[in-house]
């Protein structure tokens, strides 16, 4: 997993990297805990997923290149509790870790 590049989908407005909260309910108005963070193998993959998923906001949003060094980084300072890798990007099939 540190050798292996992977790839990020984050918000051309502000920043924020695009996560999944699993078992959230949707009247929930609790703060939000930080999520897991999606990571894609490949940037197709990325595109992909925002084209099927959200094509109407898939213009908003910019895929960003990060190594498995620099993950760990991005990991803490966003506070993520862990990451969904991505199986397939049409489904969508997510693997869940917790770091």
């Amino acid at each position: 997993m540190i050798s292996q590049t992977y790839y990020l989908v984050r918000s051309r407005a502000d920043g924020q990297y695009l996560v999944a909260r699993p078992n959230r309910n949707e009247g929930d108005r609790t703060p939000a805990d930080p999520g897991f963070l999606l990571l894609f193998q490949e940037h197709a993959d990325a595109l992909s997923y925002l084209n099927t998923h959200a094509r109407e906001l898939a213009d908003r949003f910019a895929v960003e290149t990060t190594s498995g060094t620099q993950l760990e980084g991005v990991l803490k300072r966003w506070g993520f509790t862990g990451v969904g890798m991505v199986q397939d990007p049409l489904l969508p099939k997510v693997e869940f870790l917790i770091r």
